[in-house]
């Protein structure tokens, strides 16, 4: 357990240092080639949980230590060592035990008798430790204080259980391609593959429990994808009929490029800026047997990769602050800050005017992000129609989203998403 600990010690010191969690956790396990996939499956289960609940960890760490703690590694092997014991199963004992062992691993004389003694007055403590943050919001709901007070705002009914909702463990969720069955097809022979599981709607199905694809039906031959269950709107409200020229500005990593592809037979132009992402991209198609055209390029700056044909439908799923997405990509929550937001809202702009060009006349244009912040979302719309006399709002057709303006809030089935169906009139 003390390589766990150690390695997911690194991991949240680089993310609080302001690096991408994904990218830290394969850059060290690429540093440590020798561990078990036991200890890779620990290693990102706590340090994802640690961050998951930093700020609480936090507040409960402050009120341990009786000085500022100066060394960085032992800071952050208490903030994990401190998520185990507060919301992990594993022993306490064990815990405290590997903790100390890999405090000692730095050498420090010290190091292994605070870390000791911070554990112990934790599990003697916790309930008065606790009591202490009840009126403590950053430290309740494990957010930046920003984040919370501009969800108050924007979502004065709803604020709570969005951030409640940030926080829990999501779920798994499938999209049955059409071209091979359907939900209940599928639930049959994930039944029989002792996968239990439940449909949401005729082609997503949440399964009960998390597991590896490889374990999942026909999935190397294309039959499933992995796809949040709000995700597999966009294919849906896009509605691309044959033959169609459809653009998928955006793409990476190409769930919603196969999904509009498993719903019709459409002239499918994939665009990204990545090349790196657009393999993956085209992995995810190979898997799928779906063929696209893949560019890459900018959204923003459509003359450098566009033919000059005009499109039926362009899908224009734009970079967003994610922030309805936390609970898949918790480092989010402490790597964006509150001025990114109309950083974001500006690109999203200038995407949307350069996209909006490309778009036939009485064509679709559907305007996604993973945000839940107003200034990307409602008002980000009410603006481009302003100023774009021939834009017309369509309605949407799922009833989460007809309900609440477009904007899919966070819940049990489903992350954050919004959704505004463009048309060239």
């Amino acid at each position: 357990m003390q390589v766990s600990q150690q390695l997911a010690a690194q991991a949240v010191g680089q993310v609080l240092d302001g690096r991408n969690l994904s990218v830290v956790l394969e850059t060290l396990f690429q540093q440590h080639p020798h561990i078990t996939p036991q200890q890779r499956a620990v290693s990102q289960d706590l340090a994802y949980g640690t961050l998951r609940f930093y700020s609480r960890l936090e507040a409960l760490l402050q009120q341990l230590l009786q000085k500022p703690l100066t060394e960085a590694f032992i800071h952050h092997l208490l903030l994990v060592s401190l998520y185990q014991l507060a919301y992990d199963k594993a022993g306490a004992h064990t815990v405290v035990n590997q903790a100390v062992l890999a405090a000692a691993k730095t050498k420090k004389s010290w190091a292994k008798g605070l870390v000791n003694a911070v554990l112990r007055n934790f599990l003697r403590q916790r309930d008065a430790l606790e009591q202490k943050l009840a009126n403590n919001q950053v430290a309740q709901y494990s957010y930046p204080q920003w984040w919370i007070n501009k969800l108050k705002q924007q979502y004065p009914d709803h604020w709570a259980s969005m951030l409640e909702a940030g926080n829990q463990h999501p779920p798994m969720t499938l999209r049955v391609n059409r071209r091979h069955s359907d939900a209940d097809h599928y639930l049959q022979q994930l039944q029989a593959a002792d996968l239990p599981a439940q449909a949401l709607d005729a082609q997503a199905i949440m399964l009960e429990h998390a597991v590896p694809v490889s374990r999942l039906p026909g999935f190397e031959q294309g039959h499933a994808s992995v796809q949040d269950w709000g995700a597999q709107f966009a294919a849906l409200e896009l509605d691309a009929k044959d033959g169609m020229r459809v653009l998928d500005a955006c793409c990476a990593p190409g769930g919603k490029t196969g999904h509009v592809l498993e719903l019709a037979d459409v002239h499918m132009t994939a665009m990204d800026n990545d090349a790196k992402r657009l393999q993956r991209v085209q992995q995810n198609l190979d898997r799928l047997g779906l063929q696209a055209n893949l560019v890459q390029g900018d959204a923003s700056t459509p003359d450098a990769w566009w033919d000059g044909q005009p499109y039926d439908r362009i899908l224009a799923d734009v970079p967003c602050t994610a922030s309805g997405i936390v609970r898949r990509h918790v480092d989010i929550k402490w790597l964006r800050r509150e001025q990114d937001i109309a950083a974001f809202a500006e690109q999203q702009r200038v995407i949307l005017q350069g996209l909006w060009r490309l778009l036939a006349k009485g064509g679709k244009l559907l305007y996604v992000t993973c945000s839940v912040f107003h200034e990307e979302n409602q008002q980000q719309i009410a603006q481009f129609l302003r100023s774009q006399p021939d834009a017309r709002l369509l309605p949407l057709k799922h009833d989460a989203l007809q309900s609440n303006q477009g904007q899919l809030l966070p819940g049990t089935h489903h992350d954050g998403f919004f959704y505004a169906l463009l048309q060239k009139v």
